[in-house]
């Protein structure tokens, strides 16, 4: 299934977080990242063989990134975080603004039954169910998508049917999971959620109310996550995270905050089934990612400073 992504990964030794090499993919490396450094890939030239790797010259190589450090975990957001208001748009309305701040007081198990028994726009007349989010609750990275289609509609999950097994076959090649069980650490644990909790009939696009009546139940997640690094997918999800019209393609590629939490820009899965050639930069996209939550990783270990 990784080979349909169509990239390959050479990653460092000492890169936790990553596919090592007898694990990558068949295709193009799409990184400009030198070999060694975390998450690293390297381009491959079209026509030559998979084993030779060509490193990309030093003007293309990506400046370290600094030491990010996390807020504890179960910290609520700190007062000098870069902040997105609640409803921003809807300050003045007395009853948004205190349903915001109820469902900011709530547990995961409230929280859930708070989206479960949401009637807050029309959107309630339509669904088949809601689509809460799906990972472990402590995991350390967040994937937000835009809204349920038509099959995560039907299974209550976000990210299912072919732009799902794409998105799992991204967390795969960087050794993540969206599952709750097994052993494996919340460093390759995923916690995913859509920012709109019900399908809009016929796909059609979220209307702004639609998106704003739903924000306060992804805000309190996040809170609730607390993830080391974000991973904003699709138009949709970078308007509420970010309050940004730019494209995509202007913002991918830096590291953003979302609430004090460094937050990585890039296409929906079900965007990159439509137009393969981003796929490239959608694993660029991931691999700096992955070099954020690793130095979250460092400056959380014992003695960092």
């Amino acid at each position: 299934m990784l080979a349909e992504f169509g990239v390959r990964c050479w990653a460092s030794p000492a890169a936790p977080g990553v596919a090592p090499a007898a694990e990558a993919l068949a295709g193009v490396a799409p990184a400009s990242r030198a070999p060694g450094a975390p998450g690293a890939v390297a381009r491959q030239t079209h026509g030559a063989p998979a084993s030779e790797v060509v490193a990309p010259p030093a003007a293309a190589r990506r400046t370290p990134l600094p030491r990010v450090t996390p807020a504890p975990r179960g910290a609520g957001i700190g007062a000098d975080a870069t902040t997105v208001p609640v409803a921003a748009s809807r300050a003045d309305d007395p009853v948004s603004g205190e349903r915001a701040r109820r469902i900011a007081s709530l547990d995961w198990t409230a929280l859930r039954a708070e989206v479960e028994a949401c009637t807050a726009c029309g959107l309630c007349r339509t669904r088949r169910q809601t689509v809460f989010g799906v990972g472990h609750p402590e995991a350390r990275w967040m994937v937000v998508g835009e809204a349920p289609g038509e099959q995560e509609d039907r299974q209550g999950e976000p990210f299912v049917g072919a732009a799902g097994q794409l998105l799992d076959a991204m967390l795969r090649a960087l050794r993540l999971t969206r599952a709750t069980d097994g052993d494996a650490p919340p460093a390759q644990r995923v916690y995913i959620a859509n920012t709109l909790k019900c399908r809009p009939p016929g796909n059609r696009n979220p209307a702004p109310d639609e998106l704003l009546r739903c924000e306060p139940f992804l805000q309190r997640q996040i809170d609730l996550v607390r993830p080391d690094i974000i991973l904003a997918m699709g138009r949709f999800a970078v308007q509420a995270l970010l309050r940004s019209s730019e494209p995509i393609g202007r913002l991918r590629g830096r590291v953003h905050a979302y609430q004090g939490v460094p937050l990585v820009v890039t296409y929906h899965p079900a965007y990159l089934l439509r137009n393969l050639p981003d796929k490239a930069k959608a694993w660029d996209d991931l691999c700096l990612a992955a070099e954020v939550a690793e130095a979250a990783a460092a400056g959380r270990a014992p003695g960092a400073g």
